[in-house]
């Protein structure tokens, strides 16, 4: 399941795919629990914790079934990166009670930019010019779906922003915890440590779901973990420079779920904003692979001794 497997493009694709339409679908049942809905509105916090209990659920019954090797895991890189994803999360949760899907999955998408200039001075990375033009051009689609105007601004969008700015700081943990340990058990890790995180905070705002916001739970941690073994499985089987851009279909499936639950359709604005944003996420995800690339293929090779 977590294993590595022969290359295969379109698979990768299609496994690409599958994980944005699961990752879509988890900010949709957010939405719901979010609102009225389906009984009382939830607080992003217990929606969160739904999701990591479930989600912990479903992978620690994988771990039971293909018992994979497990390493001395770097615990407080696992925390840092837990507590920075955890926070991501429940911004991004609530952000989506408020807020078109297609506008917060828009937003949240720079994530790689706030991750790239963290990294300058948190990983002393060098940012060139290409990088720089691609973050720039994210950053102004942001202002744009911000419509920072008197008359159309939405606060909750700084909701999303934060989300963003708080998984950038959680895209560098993920760097230092890169090739350290076997991927399902980063994903394990994480979702325990996130469980932990979870249970503390729902202490604070916890309220009886309804047996209907219960399955809602349920299914979003379901969709959690299944877009996470999509993911993993998907960049084992092609160059991360391929597979990468087409991680922005969550886009497309957030925006259809709006049109089809809420009947929002997107207007202009969200389309300009979005597909800037787009652009430059995926100038900056290519760049990016690449330069990951040439640095495996210029590293010296390793001499095995008999």
């Amino acid at each position: 399941m977590f294993t590595p497997r022969a290359e295969n493009p379109r698979i990768a694709v299609l496994l690409m795919l599958i994980a944005t339409a699961f990752i879509a679908a988890t900010m949709l049942f957010a939405k719901v629990l979010g609102s009225d809905a389906a009984g009382p509105a939830l607080h992003p916090l217990q929606i969160t914790h739904g999701r990591f209990v479930f989600a912990f659920a479903v992978l620690a019954a994988a771990a039971g079934v293909l018992r994979p090797t497990l390493t001395r895991p770097g615990w407080w890189l696992h925390i840092a990166r837990t507590t920075c994803g955890w926070a991501g999360v429940t911004l991004m949760f609530a952000s989506v009670a408020y807020i078109p899907l297609a506008d917060a999955t828009a937003i949240t998408f720079l994530n790689p930019v706030f991750g790239m200039m963290l990294a300058i001075p948190l990983l002393g990375e060098k940012v060139g010019r290409i990088r720089w033009s691609a973050a720039a051009m994210a950053l102004a689609g942001a202002v744009i779906l911000l419509r920072p105007t008197p008359e159309s601004f939405q606060a909750a969008s700084l909701l999303a922003l934060a989300a963003a700015a708080v998984m950038g700081l959680e895209l560098i943990f993920i760097k230092k915890l890169s090739g350290r340990e076997p991927a399902f058990q980063v994903l394990l890790t994480n979702n325990f440590l996130g469980l932990i995180l979870a249970c503390a905070a729902v202490v604070f705002v916890w309220q009886a779901p309804t047996g209907l916001q219960w399955l809602l739970l349920g299914g979003l941690g379901l969709c959690m973990a299944a877009a996470q073994a999509c993911f993993v499985n998907a960049m084992a089987r092609a160059d991360a420079s391929f597979v990468a851009p087409f991680s922005y279909g969550t886009l497309i499936f957030a925006t259809l779920y709006d049109v089809a639950f809420y009947n929002q359709i997107p207007d202009m604005v969200t389309w300009l904003g979005a597909g800037i944003i787009l652009t430059g996420g995926i100038i900056l995800a290519v760049r990016e692979a690449r330069a990951r690339t040439a640095a495996v293929q210029s590293a010296p090779p390793v001499v095995q001794r008999l």
